[in-house]
């Protein structure tokens, strides 16, 4: 089980550890109704939070960022010589924690995605793990809630008996819903994006040699490149140009905290 600590990638605090303390602490919080606010980021979730000092407030105001792309978790071997023997991919954890749940006896909530992809993705995860409790499940409406609607819908996911939620709204808005729902739920909330879609079989993931090589990006821009140009042909070179003045000491990316406090650069 490694945990490192959590430290600044471009001024989002990236937690190095691994898919083990990942998944015992969710299911510590689960089991013990605590809030866990986790969201697994590749390299255009970093770069919300570069973009926009807001989102990096919300981002740092998460209980646990995992470093779901390659280029984040060789970030963080880069800059603080923390070289995880893997990344932790949201898809994955969201296998692994369901895995873990069944055995536990423990429900989940699912949020997010179209009706077809949810049906599809909770039929799917329900004959993978029989065991698992799927405590209810909701399809985004894909527009801001009101503060009545809000609450309605934390109301709704309490009352199922749900031990976490697993939200599929992409990315920023799946990461904006976990810092505001966070302390309306006393449960985990794992921000997975993607991972409906994968586990749905509604969208293909990448072979495995290119999400080793980091290349996974170029799969998902073939897949989906009128959607995902932008994404992945402006930020990633944008990512590796700010990497290299954060190495290098050219410029300080000190992480902003949802109180207004500044973070230190490496959390220990």
């Amino acid at each position: 089980m490694i945990n490192q600590g959590k430290h600044s990638i471009l001024g989002v605090n990236i937690a190095a550890v691994d898919y083990e303390f990942a998944v015992a602490t969710i299911v510590a919080a689960a089991e013990r109704q605590q809030p866990c606010a986790v969201s697994a980021l590749a390299v255009h979730g970093v770069m919300t939070g570069v973009l926009d000092p807001v989102q990096a407030r919300r981002l740092n105001g998460l209980d646990w960022v995992v470093p779901d792309g390659q280029p984040v978790r060789w970030a963080l071997g880069w800059l603080y010589r923390h070289w995880l023997p893997d990344r932790v991919y949201g898809p994955t954890l969201t296998l692994r924690v369901a895995q873990a749940f069944a055995e536990r006896g423990l429900g989940v909530y699912l949020y997010g995605s179209r009706p077809e992809v949810l049906a599809r993705f909770a039929h799917n995860l329900k004959q993978r793990f029989p065991g698992l409790v799927i405590a209810g499940a909701e399809a985004s409406k894909f527009r801001r809630l009101s503060e009545i609607e809000r609450l309605d819908l934390a109301e709704r996911i309490k009352a199922s008996g749900a031990q976490a939620v697993f939200v599929g709204l992409g990315c920023p808005r799946q990461e904006v819903w976990a810092y505001e729902y966070r302390e309306l739920l006393n449960m985990p909330i794992l921000a997975v994006g993607a991972a409906f879609d994968f586990h749905a079989g509604t969208l293909s993931q990448a072979p495995k040699v290119l999400q080793d090589s980091g290349l996974e990006w170029l799969y998902r821009l073939v897949q989906e490149p009128r959607r995902l140009w932008r994404r992945y042909v402006i930020l990633n070179p944008l990512y590796l140009w700010n990497i290299a003045l954060q190495l290098f000491g050219w410029k300080r990316f000190i992480p902003q905290m949802p109180n207004g406090q500044e973070g230190i650069e490496s959390i220990g």
